[in-house]
C-alpha cells in the first residue's frame, strides 16, 4: 500500500503540536482515575460480551452486538471523566447494517474513545500491540477487530482480506488512512488500503473528521489532559463503476473532502 505524495494540509489553524503535560499531583490523580475507570469498564463488560457472544453466535455472524457492547466501554468511561467532553455530529447512516469503509483523521489514542460514541458498530483495523493489552486485547479479538503489523506487507494484505469478510457480513470497518496519528495538527498523506478495499468490495467510503483529542492523551505519555472534542460524519462517497485504476482519484477525493471540512470547522 503506497502513500500519497501530496504534501500535508493544515487541519488546525495554528498547526501547533500538543504541549507536554505539566507534572502535577492533580494531573497524576486524574490520570490514575481515568485508567481505573477504563479497567473497571472492561471488567464489567467482559462477561457481558461473553454472554452476548454465546447467545448471538448462531445468528450474528458479524458479531455486531458483541462489538457494540465493547464500544460502549468507551462511553461508560467518558461519563466518569469530567475533563473530557465528547460530541458527535453530522449525517448518521440511516441503516447501520449497510456497511461502509469508514475513514477518519488520527490525532490521539483518544480518537478511538471518541469515535466509539457513534451509534453503530464497526470493526477496527488496529496495530497488533493493542491486542496484547490484558483483558482489553481479548475483548478486541472477541469483538472482531482486525490486527495489523505496521510495515509488514503480508500482515496488511491479510488484514484487508479480513476487513472484506466483515463487510460481507454487513458490518462496517474503521480505518485511519494516515496509518498513524499525526501530532502537529496536520492531515497526513493517505495510504491506499482503505480505498482499494472499498473499490474491490463495492462498499461506499464514509469519511469522518475529528478534532480536539490531541491533548487528551499524548503520545508516549500515560497521563490524561483536557479535551473538548468532536467527531463529524460526512456524506458517504459511492464507488459504483470504479476500478482499481481509480484508487488514487478516490483517495484524493475523500482526502479533499476531509481537508475542507477541517478547514471550515
Amino acid at each position: 500500500m503506497s502513500s500519497a505524495s501530496e504534501p500535508s494540509t493544515p487541519a488546525d489553524p495554528d498547526g501547533a503540536a500538543p504541549q507536554p503535560l505539566k507534572p502535577s499531583l492533580g494531573t497524576t490523580l486524574w490520570s490514575a482515575w481515568g485508567w481505573f475507570t477504563f479497567g473497571l469498564a472492561c471488567i464489567v463488560a467482559f462477561p457481558l460480551m461473553l454472554l452476548t457472544w454465546a447467545v448471538t453466535a448462531p445468528f450474528d455472524k458479524g458479531r455486531y452486538w458483541v462489538g457494540y457492547i465493547f464500544r460502549k466501554v468507551c462511553v461508560f468511561q467518558q461519563v466518569l471523566l469530567p475533563r473530557w467532553k465528547f460530541t458527535v455530529s453530522g449525517t448518521m447512516p440511516a441503516n447501520p447494517r449497510n456497511p461502509y469503509v469508514a475513514v477518519c483523521n488520527h490525532e490521539s489514542f483518544a480518537d478511538i474513545l471518541l469515535i466509539s460514541h457513534l451509534p453503530w458498530e464497526m470493526k477496527w483495523l488496529s496495530k497488533e500491540g493493542l491486542f496484547r493489552v490484558p483483558i482489553a486485547g481479548q475483548m478486541m479479538s472477541m469483538a472482531g477487530d482486525i490486527k495489523v503489523v505496521r510495515g509488514d506487507k503480508d500482515s496488511a494484505k491479510k488484514a484487508m482480506a479480513e476487513c472484506a469478510v466483515w463487510l460481507g457480513r454487513r458490518v462496517s470497518v474503521m480505518v485511519f488512512p494516515e496509518g498513524t496519528r499525526v501530532v502537529k495538527g496536520e492531515l497526513g498523506p493517505f495510504k491506499d488500503g482503505a480505498f482499494r478495499l472499498a473499490i474491490e468490495t463495492g462498499t461506499p467510503v464514509l469519511p469522518m473528521v475529528l478534532w480536539g483529542t490531541k491533548d487528551a492523551m499524548l503520545k508516549k505519555d500515560w497521563r490524561f489532559g483536557h479535551a473538548d472534542a468532536e467527531v463529524r460524519v460526512l456524506e458517504p462517497v459511492p464507488v459504483d463503476g470504479l476500478t482499481l485504476d481509480d484508487v488514487e482519484a478516490l483517495k484524493m477525493q475523500v482526502r479533499d473532502l476531509m481537508v475542507r471540512e477541517l478547514a471550515n470547522r
